[in-house]
């Protein structure tokens, strides 16, 4: 690997995954987390020593101007992301911001052209993009290997509620709260729409979907269909009130490629992908085992290539995978709640 100068992140927030994140990202050799930010010193502090994190702000805005940070790791509640992301880039810091990265396209789009304007890097943080797994189903999609995809599932659920929509957690959980994004779809949901969009490859063309809605407002199951412009199908399942459990199922014209997209590595067992390819009856099962590690880590390493090698670097979610993975999300919301077909774009 080339050497380069590590890049120094500032954490936006000290919610639970910003831990996450700071733990993975320790012991890299390209990057490093630097500085930590909350709303009150006493917090950052707090996390700061936890975590030995070298410096803690009392202000978002005081991370922002501190000269010696170059990107932002932002974590911060859903209904957040674009305005300071779009702040972050003004102050001439690159961003990873959590997914998903906005709560329309609207805002997606501003965010890039924010961080175009200011020239910097903005891209969404998916850790299963970065992990081989996933960059080995990327060849075979591009190396034509299943044909042309016909059909992806993917689902994403867990258990924060109870399957009448009661909270299992502290209600005022910010995945719980409409206002601030909460929700199954724009949550766990978020990565399977994500992997609806990689597999197939173009932006969905409309969305049919149905939900179930939790004592506090937010969405605990919700099930769409997305049909493509070149005639392939996904569709979804997201939920807050089911058993753990990440899939996809992609299907091509000669095969199919079953993986469970994860995040990181897991305690038991590893990353595979199950491929089988043939027609008419006749067909051959292989299971590719891929090596990995933690997620935060590998997407942390990617971005650092990027800021200090270039785009090309970055191993990620494209600007249009991302803009139109909010676009779809979008579009799934209004038709759970219309309940009738819905345009994406």
């Amino acid at each position: 690997m080339t050497d380069i100068a590590p890049v120094r992140f500032g954490v936006l927030g000290a919610a639970s995954i910003a831990r996450l994140f700071t733990r993975g990202v320790a012991g890299s050799a390209v990057a490093t987390v630097a500085a930590v930010a909350s709303r009150g010193a006493d917090k950052a502090n707090a996390f700061a020593a936890e975590l030995g994190i070298p410096r803690a702000y009392g202000s978002y805005e005081a991370l922002l101007a501190a000269p010696d940070i170059d990107a932002l790791y932002i974590p911060l509640p859903n209904d957040m992301h674009a305005a300071w992301a779009i702040r972050a880039v003004e102050a001439g810091k690159h961003v990873l911001c959590e997914k998903p990265l906005a709560m329309t396209g609207q805002e997606a789009r501003a965010m890039f052209a924010a961080a175009r304007k200011a020239g910097v890097h903005l891209v969404e943080a998916y850790p299963y993009m970065s992990q081989p797994q996933t960059l080995r189903l990327r060849e075979l999609l591009a190396g034509g290997t299943l044909g042309r995809v016909r059909s992806v599932a993917a689902g994403f659920s867990y258990n924060i509620c109870t399957p009448e929509g009661a909270p299992r957690i502290e209600p005022t959980n910010v995945r719980l709260v409409v206002e601030r994004g909460g929700g199954a779809l724009r949550d766990a949901g978020t990565y399977a729409m994500s992997m609806l969009r990689l597999a197939v490859g173009e932006r969905p063309k409309r969305v049919m979907a149905w939900a179930q809605y939790a004592e506090t407002g937010v969405d605990h199951i919700t099930a769409a269909t997305v049909l493509f412009p070149g005639g392939a199908v996904g569709q979804l399942f997201t939920s807050i009130s089911s058993a753990s459990q990440r899939y996809a199922v992609i299907v091509g014209e000669t095969g199919v490629v079953e993986t469970d997209f994860g995040n990181h590595w897991p305690s038991q067992g590893s990353l595979s992908l199950r491929v089988k390819l043939g027609m008419r009856g006749e067909s051959t099962l292989r299971i590719e085992e891929t090596p990995g590690g933690d997620g935060f880590r590998a997407e942390a390493d990617s971005f650092a290539r990027m800021v200090r090698l270039g785009a090309g670097e970055w191993n990620g979610a494209s600007e249009a995978e991302s803009i139109d993975t909010v676009l779809a999300l979008e579009a799934i919301a209004a038709s759970a709640r219309s309940g009738a077909w819905v345009e994406v774009g």
